[in-house]
């Protein structure tokens, strides 16, 4: 029975509130002043963001939430949350899934050696990745495309080695990126151009790509001018930093190799795969590369091949290499993609371009046929073994042969709901699903009105669904790299992919396939909630603080419950932290969890008073 309260205690509660709704407009205008950088570290839009940041949006809304701060442990008493201390400095740009040390254990037959291998439970690293000294909060895009901090990947070997391909550049205390690339040393927009002649890229047919060997992903940098957005992979190498170079740069890029192990795409995902010099060996291994490109492309998707050995007769003296095994490399390429069912397109110098079938009526004929791959679940790929199999098409292919441009399919039906492919998802619950997220993002920007700023470029959702918040937040300031748990109950990555969207598996129990400190804005919806009988929160609060940037920013909804113990746990993690309400009010179990990582580098810890103090090594 509930006790009526005194008039003195009303207006405690009052003058409480008050305190509460001050203490968030004071913590969300310290996130607009957002970057420690600005202080001659980095770009100067730290005092104009101040600038924008006005407190008058937060004093309109009740954002008390009665779950805040009490947290008390199970048997009772008042504990205060766990420090986790600062990895040594030789950790600052760890990746533990490729990490080279233990890579070197593993067989180098078809590059195993630089395919995911993750550390065991007990070699996990406790500990915050700290940020070089000097880290500055990257430059805004555009301008991000064609500079990067030095101190943020201080790395100046490819400086050298790709000096005469137009690469990378250093210039005092930054790196310059004039948009060359071994393939395109007169810049990619000639190159793109030159594709274009070919490939309609110009009208929005083609929206999603995939760089197989990317290098610092210029191709991808400048495809943005098309509305292109391209998904960049390479292995953690001997060209050191080339995938944290593409994400410093505000360009979608996974450390990756085509191996042995299937990539962790969607089939059907892009509209046009990408290889320029990436040293694949088409050829080999039965076609065994050519038909995992295959996968991943639509129908009526497009594969460039640029660079050896395509035009072998003109260019084998400059190649330095036997006109025979040449003529022998394109030979068998071009024997697979006839078996595959591509057209070949055009030959432009030394760039070949194929299409992929809108349907399979024209490969019943061919008088050799492929290995159809067995009837089993095409998209079940995370560590599973690339086979020497065609994938075979959907049973209608009628959408993809009225695909729609971008940004028409963005909200449009997606093929695999219309066909009814997506078990438990219907066109209503796929509409609804966008106006849930349109609402959630609208209130989102209310609370934290830099996200239309362009301070977030790189931006995460750790559980994408149907990539709704993605498709809220389109614009050409930032891109979303949508993540479908590999234990998600239902798989719509493919969904994801037919918006003309971005998206990857992963299993969150392990690192992802990233440099630190490549994302500004960190979403998770309802994560910790999935996985809180797989493995421990805590384990993937410091993946997601190994990813986020200095000054980062990231948002966790979820039950109530759960967020409790997750603002817990990141009270010792250098992160300042609010939980709010829901949209709808204080009785819905769902909150919200928005937190700021705090700007420290190496030697620096911050105390509990937010001061610096310097660490003996």
């Amino acid at each position: 029975m509930a006790i009526k309260g005194n008039s003195g205690e009303l207006k405690s509660r009052s003058s409480a509130s008050i305190f509460i709704v001050i203490g968030l407009c004071c913590f969300f205008y310290i996130l607009g002043a957002w970057q420690r950088s600005g202080f001659g570290k980095g770009d100067k839009i730290a005092s104009a963001i101040t600038k924008q940041t006005d407190c008058s949006v937060i004093s309109n809304l009740n954002y008390e939430t009665h779950h805040g701060d009490d947290v008390v442990t199970a048997d009772g008493s008042d504990k205060a949350a766990k420090e986790f201390p600062s990895c040594h400095a030789k950790y600052v740009d760890y990746t533990p899934c490729q990490d080279q040390m233990r890579a070197m254990k593993f067989p180098r037959d078809n590059m195993i050696y630089r395919e995911r291998h993750c550390p065991p439970e007990d070699e996990k690293l406790q500990c915050l990745i700290p940020a070089p000294k000097g880290y500055a909060t990257p430059f805004p895009w555009p301008q991000s495309r064609d500079y990067v901090p030095f101190a943020n990947a201080p790395y100046k070997s490819l400086t050298v080695e790709k000096a005469v391909q137009n690469w990378i550049q250093y210039e005092g205390n930054v790196f310059r990126f004039p948009g060359g690339g071994t393939q395109f040393p007169q810049g990619a927009d000639t190159y793109i151009n030159q594709l274009a002649s070919a490939i309609p890229i110009d009208n929005g047919m083609v929206r999603t790509a995939l760089d197989t060997g990317c290098g610092v992903a210029s191709l991808g940098a400048y495809l943005f001018k098309k509305n292109v957005i391209t998904m960049s992979f390479a292995p953690r190498d001997s060209h050191e930093a080339q995938v944290q170079f593409a994400l410093e740069r505000g360009v979608p890029a996974v450390i990756g190799v085509l191996g042995s192990i299937k990539m962790p795409f969607a089939t059907r995902a892009f509209d046009m795969a990408h290889c320029s010099r990436c040293l694949i060996p088409w050829g080999e291994n039965d076609g065994l590369y050519m038909m995992e490109v295959d996968r991943v492309l639509r129908p009526g998707g497009y594969w460039v091949l640029s660079g050896p050995p395509i035009n072998w007769r003109t260019y084998f003296g400059a190649w330095k290499r036997p006109k025979e095994d040449l003529e022998e490399e394109q030979r068998k390429i071009e024997e697979i993609a006839r078996l595959l069912c591509w057209e070949k397109l055009d030959e432009l110098g030394d760039i070949a371009v194929w299409k992929k079938r809108t349907n399979y009526d024209l490969c019943r004929q061919q008088d050799i046929k492929p290995n159809l791959c067995e009837p089993s679940y095409p998209d079940d790929v995370w560590y599973k073994k690339m086979e020497a199999c065609v994938t075979p098409y959907p049973k209608s292919t009628k959408s993809y042969e009225e695909w729609k441009p971008f940004p028409d399919r963005l909200n449009a039906i997606p093929p695999r709901i219309s066909s009814g492919s997506v078990p438990g998802v219907s066109v209503d619950m796929y509409q609804e699903d966008i106006q849930i997220w349109e609402k959630h993002v609208k209130s989102y920007k209310s609370i934290n009105n830099l996200i239309d700023s362009g301070r977030f470029r790189n931006i995460m959702d750790m559980n994408a669904g149907l990539g709704s918040f993605a498709a809220a937040l389109d614009s050409p300031k930032l891109w979303v790299m949508n993540v479908m748990p590999t234990i998600a109950e239902k798989d719509t990555l493919g969904v994801i992919s037919d918006r003309g969207l971005i998206g990857i598996y992963h299993d969150w129990c392990e690192a992802f396939s990233t440099y630190p400190r490549t994302y500004d804005l960190i979403h998770a919806n309802g994560i910790f909630s999935l996985y809180k009988d797989k493995c421990k929160a805590e384990d993937i609060l410091l993946e997601m603080d190994r990813i986020s940037r200095p000054e980062g920013s990231v948002i966790i909804r979820d039950n109530v419950n759960v967020l409790v113990k997750v603002k817990k746990i990141v009270g010792g993690m250098r992160w300042d932290a609010r939980m709010v309400d829901h949209e709808d009010g204080p009785l819905v179990s769902e909150k919200v969890l928005f937190a700021v990582k705090k700007y420290w580098v190496v030697g620096d810890i911050i105390t509990a008073h937010n001061k610096k103090k310097k660490v003996k090594n």
